[in-house]
């Protein structure tokens, strides 16, 4: 008895399946940024040990061993610290989970016997610590904010805006690869997609949510769009470099939770310093 195969995006993904996930998600989300807004940095903080587990296992699938621990820990800690310090707090974190790194991989085998791939360990780890709780803890650090939930909220919205603009535009225009070489699918057609439909959601969100003036979403947009692809496809590299196609299951349609947060990542930095500098 056959048995119908799942239908896939052009993307290769289950869409039925990704559209389900991604709407449950942005209902939680909504529902946190109306009642309770600082439980954002709970749900940051779990997104982050949970993606620190994915890749921490990935990387040990693909022969690199990284100082889980000091960073599993250090990342919680550089993540909480911003909320009563801010980004001194962040900061000596960062660097304190660096020094502990270096400790841990020098000493993680005793003291008879020399590391090994000591420095290609260590310098992973800190790439990992820089990628996922730094720029994390600027996504959660903005919640702090006076208008904290409506720019977590502006955050959430141009990403789905980019990402929506990119799929339409590559799915119905798509013919001149950006990057074949890293990510094949992604087109420049996408991108200007992205370009379009992130613009205007930012644009809408400084009008509606921020309370400020249009031009406003007019610089975040764009800058926030080729972050977020950029981003996209730094994670499609590291994947390609170890050979796998997602670095986790949990999320149907989508991959792990690292899968989702590969843009997510440097627009929330892009969010704090933008509307930092303007607002």
């Amino acid at each position: 008895m056959s048995t119908k195969p799942k239908k896939t995006s052009r993307a290769g993904r289950d869409l039925p399946a990704a559209i389900g996930v991604g709407v449950t998600l942005g209902a939680g989300i909504i529902a946190i940024l109306v009642f309770e807004p600082r439980i954002w940095y709970g749900v940051v903080s779990v997104a982050l040990a949970i993606a620190t587990w994915e890749i921490a296992q990935r990387l040990r699938d693909g022969g690199i061993g990284i100082a889980f621990w000091p960073l599993l820990i250090g990342g919680q800690a550089i993540i909480w610290s911003g909320w009563p310090w801010g980004t001194t707090g962040i900061l000596v974190a960062a660097v304190t989970t660096v020094l502990v790194s270096m400790v841990w991989k020098l000493l993680a085998q005793g003291l008879s016997a020399a590391p090994k791939d000591y420095l290609r360990g260590l310098s992973v780890t800190v790439l990992v610590m820089a990628w996922l709780p730094v720029l994390a803890a600027f996504g959660a650090l903005i919640v702090t904010e006076s208008d904290g939930a409506a720019r977590v909220a502006t955050l959430m919205v141009v990403v789905v805006c980019s990402d929506v603009g990119g799929y339409a535009a590559g799915v119905l225009f798509g013919k001149h690869p950006m990057a074949p070489a890293i990510s094949p699918k992604k087109s420049w057609e996408g991108l200007a997609g992205s370009l379009t439909v992130g613009t205007v959601g930012a644009v809408c969100c400084a009008l509606f949510l921020l309370d400020a003036h249009w031009w406003v979403g007019a610089v975040l947009g764009p800058v926030l769009v080729i972050c977020a692809t950029l981003g996209d496809l730094v994670e499609s590299q590291v994947k390609r470099d170890l050979g796998i196609k997602d670095m986790g299951t949990l999320l149907p349609g989508h991959g792990g939770i690292m899968d989702r947060l590969d843009s997510l990542l440097p627009s929330a930095f892009v969010v704090w310093a933008v509307l930092t500098a303007l607002l």
